[in-house]
C-alpha cells in the first residue's frame, strides 16, 4: 500500500475541513501592520487574535533595534549551533537577564518554544523516570510525553486531590524502578485563561519527592506584579524546579528559554538535541529580545494598558450574561452552543458584516456541540474596541440562538488559489 493513499480519504481531524475552512477560517491571511485593526481579504476587521499582549511588536523602540540589529548583523550570524560556533556575549547576555527577572539562578536561550519544551521532557526524564501532567496540558508538552519511553500519568486538569492520586502511584513506580517524577503543569493554559494551580502543586513537595515543569508561555510579561509570570503571581518562584517561557507572546519575537538551578541549567545545554543540532537564535533576534525584555522590565503601562483592556472587555462580556469559563487570565473565551457550520457562518457574520476578527474552537479540539469564541486582549486595545465587540456579540449571540445561523449555507470552498 502507497504510505499517501489514506491521506486521500483521511485528512486528519482538521484537515477534513480543509476545503471549507483553507483560506478562511484557517490559514487566514492578516496583512498590514501588526495592530488592533489589520486588513482581512481587503477590509479592515478590528483583530482579537494575536498574542501581543503588551503590543510590543510594532513599537517603534522596537521596530528601530530590530531595523538596526538586522542591518548590523544580518540574519545569519552566528552560524552553527550554540555548542560548535553560534555562542556570543550577547547570546549570554540575554540568559542572564531572563534568569534574573524571574528569579532563577541561570536560563537557557531556546531557538523555538515548541521544539524547546519536547528537548527538555526528553533530555530531563530517562525510561525508568515517571511523568505526571495535567490534562489540559499545550500540544508540545503532550509531544514530548509522547517521546517518554517510561511510565506517564495524566490528572484531570488542575484536580489537585487526583494529582495526588497520581504522585502516589508514580511514587510507588519510580521507587521500583530506582527513578524520579517529573510533574508538568502550565502557568496560564492558552484556551481557557486558567491559571494552574502552583501554589497548591508545590504544598505537595511536603508530601511527594518530585520536580515541577512550568510552561508560562501565557504568563510570561502578563502576570504576576512584575510580570515575571504565574510563579511570580502565586508567589511561589523559588519552588518551581524549570521555569520556561516563549518569546512569541508578550516578547512579540521568536525563541524561548527555560530557568532554573546552575547545574541544572548546565545539563540542559549539553544534552538538549533540539538545541545541539540545530541553528542558533540569530543575533538580531537576540538583540530585539534584550530591547523587549527591557522594555518589559521597566515600562509597567504597558501591562497596566493590557490589564485595563481584559478588565473591560470581560467585565463587559459577564454584565451581558457570556460565559467565560475560569479565566483569569488575559486569556478571553466565550463559550457557546452550536455546530461547526454555525460555528463558520457566525465567525463569518462577524468578519464579514461587523468587522470583528476572532479565532474560533471547535471539534476536536473542544467536544462536539460546543464552540469557543477566542479573544486575546491586547494593550493595542481601546475601551471604544471593547465597546464595537460587546455590541457585535451580543448580536450574534441573538441570531445563534434564533437559529438564524443555520439556515445559511457555508460556502463549499473557500480555497484562494
Amino acid at each position: 500500500m502507497d504510505i499517501f493513499a489514506k491521506f486521500k480519504k483521511d485528512q486528519g481531524d482538521l484537515g477534513n475541513f480543509m476545503k471549507q475552512a483553507h483560506g478562511y477560517f484557517s490559514f487566514p491571511k492578516l496583512e498590514g501592520e501588526i495592530n488592533a485593526r489589520m486588513q482581512f481579504r481587503g477590509k479592515e476587521v478590528l483583530t482579537w487574535s494575536l498574542n501581543n499582549y503588551l503590543g510590543l511588536a510594532n513599537h517603534p523602540e522596537v521596530r528601530k533595534v530590530d531595523a538596526d540589529a538586522a542591518a548590523k548583523w544580518g540574519l545569519a550570524y552566528p552560524m552553527g549551533a550554540r555548542m560548535m560556533s553560534g555562542q556570543t556575549k550577547k547570546h549570554e547576555e540575554l540568559e542572564r537577564q531572563l534568569a534574573e527577572f524571574v528569579g532563577k539562578e541561570d536560563a537557557f536561550l531556546l531557538n523555538y518554544g515548541y521544539q524547546g519544551m519536547v528537548s527538555i521532557i526528553d533530555a530531563i526524564c530517562g525510561r525508568n523516570d515517571v511523568i505526571v501532567y495535567d490534562s489540559e496540558a499545550h500540544a508540545c508538552i503532550l509531544d514530548g510525553v509522547r517521546l517518554h519511553m517510561g511510565k506517564r500519568f495524566v490528572f484531570p486538569h488542575n484536580n489537585i486531590d487526583n494529582l495526588r492520586k497520581q504522585l502516589k502511584r508514580a511514587t510507588r513506580l519510580a521507587g521500583k524502578q530506582k527513578g524520579g517524577i517529573l510533574v508538568i503543569t502550565e502557568g496560564v493554559f492558552g484556551m481557557s485563561g486558567d491559571l494552574g494551580k502552583l501554589d497548591e502543586i508545590v504544598k505537595l513537595k511536603d508530601e511527594f519527592e518530585f520536580r515541577l515543569l512550568v510552561d508560562d508561555a501565557h504568563g510570561f510579561g502578563t502576570m504576576g506584579e512584575t510580570g515575571a509570570g504565574a510563579p511570580e503571581y502565586f508567589g511561589v518562584q523559588d519552588k518551581i524546579d524549570l521555569h520556561f517561557g516563549t518569546f512569541a507572546k508578550a516578547m512579540a519575537g521568536i525563541g524561548g528559554f527555560v530557568a532554573c538551578d546552575t547545574d541544572i541549567c548546565y545539563y540542559l545545554r549539553y544534552n538538549m538535541r533540539s538545541q545541539t543540532y540545530a541553528k542558533s537564535l540569530p543575533m538580531a533576534m537576540v538583540v530585539g529580545a534584550l530591547k523587549r525584555l527591557e522594555m518589559l522590565r521597566t515600562r509597567p503601562e504597558f501591562k497596566n494598558r493590557l490589564w485595563l483592556i481584559v478588565d473591560a472587555l470581560q467585565k463587559g462580556l459577564k454584565e451581558e450574561g457570556f460565559d467565560l469559563g475560569r479565566t483569569n487570565s488575559p486569556v478571553t473565551p466565550v463559550y457557546l452552543k452550536g455546530n461547526i457550520p454555525e460555528a463558520g457562518n457566525m465567525v463569518k457574520d462577524l468578519r464579514e458584516n461587523y468587522g470583528i476578527f476572532c479565532s474560533m474552537v471547535v471539534y476536536p479540539v473542544i467536544p462536539k456541540g460546543e464552540l469557543i469564541l477566542r479573544l486575546i486582549p491586547t494593550a493595542m486595545h481601546t475601551l471604544e474596541d471593547v465597546n464595537i465587540t460587546l455590541r457585535a456579540f451580543k448580536e450574534v449571540r441573538a441570531k445563534l440562538e434564533a437559529n438564524k445561523y443555520s439556515k445559511i449555507e457555508m460556502p463549499k470552498v473557500l480555497i484562494e488559489m
